[in-house]
This record gives structure tokens, C-alpha cells and sequence, in this order.
């Protein structure tokens, strides 16, 4: 077998390649050059530069596997590969223990003051009360987002006696209290921390989610550090809290645009330490990443599971047939699942009805796990490791079938528990469209796209017309309703689609409404 490389990696990860196969490296390959020759090869690593288009993977006649060495696969066509069958896999692990130093190495140096005093010693000065610090033991680090990263950073704050709080939804406190952590809710990490960091993804939710608001929650002296995601601290409140005594420093090592402008005005406080976007800029990084995707190549090749794998695993040809019209729906479930849980989730039931409960269904209950997953975690969510990252954060998973159905051919209910209650989600396929059937047992026709709100309230006149004048007049266009009542007396719940997000503002006019009880928006783009 012939595997190509295209992009430069680490001679380690060559190396492992070329004791199973034939390695050609060949980089900087122009587009139809890439194309020309693709079809001799069994597999293809990159990292940024080659962009595997879906010409690329035509072409590619032979290939069976596509190994990116690092992170993302914005450069590969992930649906083009899949559909034709080629494992696409990344090295998701390969960059932790780089980044989980970083975040540990930004905190130092914004706790000594160890850049300031860098500079001023290389202009001739010796400052020392300048450049008095403080010592971390003893403080009370708050995490936001206990992943890989997170986690890493834990234990190592641990080992410097520093007392850890964290705010994660999708882990078990029995699994926090393993770690040596103490969970709790995210307002509560912001009041207690004299020290925050930030493992989060960028997302429509967590976009901006340290904002004035929430400077204006948090400890005075509070320290900041973000090496995960630019755009997840708003930048301009964050130098103005700086400004104004509320934070005494912040590390920041992404930003929301890259390369930054030099107006930014996190560049402007010497308060504020600042790395151009390092957090995975070792030697041993870019050996891992290497190292990680050769072993990747070298497992599917040989038709071995690939544990980072960004795509689904193999299925028969039979099962798939019969269940890939319900994928896509599977991940919307999930997805409305975990926006209507309050609490942290324990546990994941998938039960299934009617003429699918014949086939393998397992991969359907893992595309539910990755569309709960998938909006609220940074590292990235897929086929193979969905179930593993559930089951490391304590989250119970189990499927049921019973053939027995009474509305339907072929009926899917997620059940989601939380340590506040249980939602229950169904669905089912209108031809080949999957379809939202019931909400906490309410009968419902939702289409699982774009957004969608869902609004308890009093059953009287003018709840919904009100609802509906505040939404137009913000320009936001009313694309479903659905109107069914709860178990509670003399309640109903309505189910909007919407055309448009809904911002925080306008949704807190709706929950002002009288008669609403609450108003909660799904972004079914998120799953």
C-alpha cells in the first residue's frame, strides 16, 4: 500500500509510516497535480496547506483513509469522504498537554508580572516593587469546561495547592469529585474564583459569554486566562473591566480576530499578558499530531477501529441503507435535548419503535449522544468517540427496542436526565425528512432546523400575539407554530420556528411577558 504525504510533519510520524508502507512526500503540490496522482495512493496526510477537495477525493480511486495531523478538517471535504467511504481522522490529542501548559504558563507569568519585567530589565531599568506578583497557592482557580484541556489544567493547579471550582454541564459530580474538583454553577464559579480560565468552544452560545454582565459578577481583583477560543471573552469589556479595577490581569492567548489588529485593545494594558494563538506551538505537539494520525493510517488500513476518526465507523451496507435517513434527525434530538436540560446531565435512554428496532441501531443512539455533546464541548465530537467522552464524563447511555408502535412505522424517543428532571424528545421520518413528534409528551410537527423556541405558558388569550408582535418587531420572521397543552392545568407550551436567532435582549422581552413561564432557544445549527 502507498500512503502520501503533502504537507510537511514531523519525521517521527514518516518514520512509523514507511516500517508498514510505501511513504511518498511530496508537498506544496498544485490542486491538479494533487489530482493527477492521488488515484496510486491508499491514503493521504496533510495538515493546513493541501486542501482535499471533493475533486481530490473523485479522483482518489484507491483511497481508504485521509489523516489531517492536528485538530481541524476544515481543509478536508468530510462529507465527500464519507460518502464514498474513506475514514477521515484527526489527532485531537496530540496538541493537549501542549495547550494544558500554556494555560498553566500564562497564568505564572500574569501572577509575576513576567513579561512586564522582561522588558523593563532589557530597557536598563531594575523595578523590583514594580513588579510586585501574587502567589496562586491557596486562591481559588474557577475552570470553565472540564475536557481534556481542563482537566489537565486541574491537575496540575491541584499539585500548586490551589482550591478548583468548575462549571461544566455534561460531567458528573461523582466524576468531578474523582478529579479533585468541586462543581458548581457558572455564576457561582464567577463570584468564588480569584483566577478563571476558559476551556471552551466558540459557539453561538458561549460567543461573548464573559461580557460586562458577567465582570460585574466576579470577585474584584479576579484573573483571567483564555487559551481556548477567541471571541468566547467580549474584548472590549474585558479591557474595560481591567480599566475600571474589577479584573487585575488577564492571560490571552486567542482572539476573535486573528492575525490581531494592532487597535485591539487587549494590546494597549500592560495588565494583560498576550501570545499569538501558541497554546499548540511545541515540538512535542507537532510530534504527537504526526505520531497520532501515522498509528490513525496505519489502524484503517489495516480495517482496525480508528479512535479519531472525525466520520462514521463502517456499517454493512444493508443497515446503512436502512438507517441513514435517520442521522441527521438522530443529532437534532440530541441537540433540543440538551437545551431543554437544566441540570447536568446523568443519563441518555434511546428507545426504539416499530420496523428499525430489525437493524443495528447503534450508531443511531451515537449519533443522539453526539448531537447532546456537540454544542457544549471544545473538543471536537464524532462517531467513534461520542460514547467514550459520555462514559468519561459519567454520562449513562442505554438503548431499548420494542417492535410495538402505535402511530407510527418507525418511532425514536430520547429520554435525557439531569440531576433537575427529564425531557423526553420524539421523532420520526415523514418520507425521508425526519421530524420532531413530541416534547415531554406533548404532540408536536417540528422541523429540526435553523432555530426553534419553546415557551410555557398560561392558556389564555393574547399570550401568543404578544409574543408574536415583540418578534416582528425586531424584524424576525415566524416560520412554525406548534401549540399543545401540558400536564400542568391550564397550560400550554408553544413551539416556534424561527427564521433568525432570537438575541438575549429580545428573548428576555418574551420571558417578561406575563403569562410565560420561560422561553428557551435551540440553535439546531449547533448540533
Amino acid at each position: 500500500m502507498k500512503v502520501l504525504v503533502s504537507d510537511p510533519v514531523s519525521p517521527q510520524g514518516i518514520e512509523i509510516l514507511q516500517k508498514e508502507f510505501t511513504v511518498d512526500v511530496k508537498t506544496k503540490l498544485p490542486p491538479e497535480e494533487l489530482i493527477r496522482i492521488i488515484p496510486e495512493y491508499d491514503a493521504l496526510v496533510v495538515r493546513s496547506e493541501t486542501k482535499v477537495t471533493k475533486e481530490v477525493i473523485e479522483a482518489a480511486v484507491k483511497l481508504k483513509a485521509i489523516g489531517r495531523a492536528g485538530v481541524g478538517v476544515d481543509n478536508i471535504d468530510v462529507e465527500a469522504a464519507t460518502q464514498k467511504g474513506i475514514i477521515v481522522m484527526n489527532a485531537p490529542e496530540g496538541n493537549t498537554v501542549a495547550a494544558t501548559e500554556h494555560t498553566v504558563a500564562m497564568m505564572m507569568a500574569m501572577t509575576r508580572n513576567i513579561p512586564q519585567a522582561y522588558s523593563s530589565m532589557k530597557q536598563g531599568e531594575w523595578q523590583r516593587s514594580k513588579f510586585i506578583g501574587v502567589e496562586v497557592r491557596g486562591k481559588t482557580l474557577g475552570i470553565v469546561g472540564l475536557g481534556r484541556i481542563g482537566s489537565g489544567v486541574a491537575k496540575r493547579a491541584i499539585a500548586m495547592e490551589m482550591n478548583i471550582v468548575a462549571y461544566d454541564p455534561f460531567i458528573t459530580t461523582e466524576r468531578a469529585k474523582a478529579l479533585g474538583i468541586e462543581l458548581k454553577d457558572l455564576d457561582d464559579v464567577f463570584a468564588q474564583a480569584d483566577f478563571i480560565t476558559l476551556h471552551l468552544p466558540l459557539t453561538p452560545e458561549t460567543k461573548n459569554l464573559v461580557n460586562k454582565d458577567a465582570f460585574a459578577r466576579m470577585k474584584k481583583g479576579v484573573r483571567i486566562i483564555n487559551c481556548a477560543r477567541g471571541g468566547v471573552i467580549n474584548e472590549r469589556d474585558l479591557a474595560a473591566a481591567i480599566d475600571a479595577g474589577i479584573v487585575a490581569g488577564a492571560a490571552v492567548d486567542v482572539f476573535e480576530k486573528e492575525p490581531v489588529s494592532p487597535d485591539n485593545p487587549l494590546l494597549k494594558s500592560d495588565k494583560i499578558v498576550v501570545t499569538p494563538h501558541l497554546g499548540a506551538s511545541t515540538k512535542e505537539a507537532q510530534v504527537g499530531v504526526a505520531v497520532d494520525v501515522a498509528h490513525g493510517i496505519i489502524a484503517a488500513l489495516k480495517g482496525e477501529p480508528v479512535a479519531t476518526a472525525v466520520n462514521m465507523a463502517p456499517i454493512p451496507t444493508h443497515v446503512l441503507e436502512r438507517i441513514k435517513p435517520f442521522f441527521n434527525l438522530a443529532e437534532k434530538m440530541g441537540c433540543l435535548a440538551v437545551y431543554l436540560a437544566d441540570g447536568r446531565i446523568d443519563s441518555i435512554q434511546v428507545e426504539y419503535h416499530g420496523e428499525i428496532t430489525e437493524v443495528d441501531t447503534k450508531m443511531l443512539t451515537t449519533a443522539m449522544v453526539k448531537g447532546v455533546l456537540n454544542p457544549v464541548l471544545q473538543e471536537t465530537v464524532n462517531y467513534v468517540n461520542a460514547p467514550g467522552i459520555a462514559k468519561m464524563r459519567g454520562i449513562k447511555v442505554t438503548e431499548i427496542k420494542n417492535k410495538h408502535t402505535a402511530d407510527f412505522a418507525d418511532l425514536i424517543t430520547l429520554k435525557i436526565n439531569s440531576d433537575k428532571g427529564q425531557h423526553t424528545i420524539g421523532g420520526t421520518l415523514f418520507g425521508q425528512e425526519g421530524r420532531i413528534v413530541a416534547i415531554d409528551g406533548h404532540r408536536v410537527d417540528v422541523d429540526p432546523r435553523g432555530w426553534l423556541m419553546i415557551s410555557p405558558h398560561i392558556n389564555r388569550p393574547g399570550i401568543i400575539g404578544k409574543v408574536g408582535t415583540i418578534l416582528g418587531q425586531e424584524n424576525i420572521n415566524i416560520a412554525s407554530m406548534q401549540v399543545g397543552r401540558t400536564s400542568i392545568e391550564g397550560t400550554n407550551i408553544m413551539a416556534l420556528g424561527v427564521d433568525a436567532d432570537i438575541p438575549p435582549e429580545v428573548l428576555a422581552k418574551i420571558k417578561a411577558v406575563d403569562g410565560i413561564f420561560g422561553a428557551k432557544l435551540v440553535n439546531f445549527n449547533a448540533g
